[in-house]
């Protein structure tokens, strides 16, 4: 089916918004682009792209703004909580080793760029309130105008507007785990290497951002009580150094310099059941969010994206192509999101002789058969959704 002509409106101006206008727009679509906010901006934190979605932002013709704007990632190094080497996951041994760390703002801004550049109209301060689907979806907007189009995308995430239209209400549960965001001046010349220090219920992670000038800090803890989902709440930075007080100098320093922590609830959420209906679609956070113990959350969006407008390109219908493009990426998304649950555990081992058990098989592993370490990423890292 050509869609050249097509008229779509997409709702949500994050990463799977912006990557899905511009696909869509770049096969002939008219296509506009639904945010609440004022303006398209992001919280300051950071995330990596691996080479899948790398991938998509090579086929978008982004590849080159993305590198401009990020730091290419030599390893991955695992450390235990006081700071001694587990072991180092070397990138380099990657068939693509296109694996980047770039601040979420400077990614949304070269989206941006990129969806006008094609086309898409992005107007703002337009929050959605409900969608009706059928053949000519009808959006509402909370100032009382209406858009009918052909096919409305929710990349709206977590609190998605349409997911509930397609969908039951989710139940989503506390996993007894909260996150600390933080961006602090990398005053130790950190090199481009992302760090993963590994302790008794909690671990950190940090890499550089922005030629290096910034670190980018996460930080994990299991406990009972509970934060609010979403990372717009701040919290007293003395609280997360105290989460940490027993870690070793590396991560200490690290945190001690954290001026403004943005602190939220890890919940986990099933995948919605239907992502499709009445030439309406979920795509991202919104029909499959994930816990970011895989940093898949960005190139599971990217990925969304190139699949649903490359499906919709290749059908005949707009509802055969939203089928394909479910059926294409459900069974991926999954076991990203299983792998993703299971690697908290690893990072959280309590009983020390059972962690420096597992560390020493780890270290075993890097130093008999490094490749063979990083082998066990190939289904991840490896799978290009634009060669298809």
């Amino acid at each position: 089916m050509s869609i050249l002509g097509l008229r779509a409106v997409v709702i949500g101006a994050g990463i799977g918004g912006l990557a899905v206008a511009r696909a869509l727009a770049l096969r002939g679509a008219d296509v506009t682009l639904l945010e609440q906010a004022p303006e398209i901006t992001e919280v300051g934190a950071g995330l990596q792209i691996s080479p899948n979605g790398m991938a998509v932002l090579r086929a978008l013709g982004l590849e080159q703004a993305l590198v401009a704007a990020s730091v290419q990632a030599r390893a991955v190094c695992l450390h235990d909580h006081h700071g001694a080497p587990v072991v180092r996951l070397d990138l380099t041994r990657l068939p693509d080793n296109a694996y980047h760390f770039v601040h979420r703002a400077d990614l949304i801004d070269l989206l941006a760029d990129g969806a006008r550049e094609a086309g898409v109209r992005i107007r703002l301060l337009q929050r959605v309130t409900s969608v009706d689907g059928g053949a000519q979806p009808v959006v509402h907007i909370a100032n009382g105008t209406t858009l009918c189009a052909d096919l409305v995308v929710g990349a709206d995430g977590l609190h998605s507007v349409l997911r509930p239209t397609l969908n039951q209400t989710d139940a989503p549960f506390f996993t007894g785990q909260v996150a600390w965001r933080a961006v602090v001046p990398n005053r130790e010349g950190r090199g481009p290497e992302a760090w993963v220090h590994m302790g008794p219920g909690r671990h950190v992670v940090s890499y550089p951002l922005r030629d290096g000038t910034a670190l980018n800090i996460v930080a994990v803890q299991e406990r009972k009580l509970w934060a609010a989902e979403g990372w717009t709440q701040t919290d007293d930075p003395a609280n997360l150094c105290a989460a940490f007080a027993d870690f070793g100098p590396p991560v200490r320093d690290m945190l001690a310099r954290v001026t403004d922590a943005r602190l939220w609830g890890l919940f986990r959420h099933p995948v919605a059941r239907v992502w499709h209906r009445d030439h309406l679609a979920l795509l991202g956070d919104a029909a499959h969010p994930t816990l970011p113990f895989l940093a898949q959350g960005a190139s599971m969006a990217l990925e969304d994206a190139w699949v649903l407008a490359d499906e919709l390109a290749r059908s005949d219908s707009i509802g055969a192509g939203l089928a394909a493009y479910q059926a294409r990426r459900e069974t991926r998304v999954r076991r990203v999101i299983a792998a993703a649950n299971g690697n908290a555990w690893k990072y959280h081992i309590r009983p020390a002789p059972l962690r420096f058990a597992a560390h020493a098989v780890m270290r075993l592993g890097g130093t008999l058969a490094p490749d063979r370490m990083m082998r066990q990423f190939d289904w991840l890292y490896t799978h290009d959704v634009t060669a298809h």
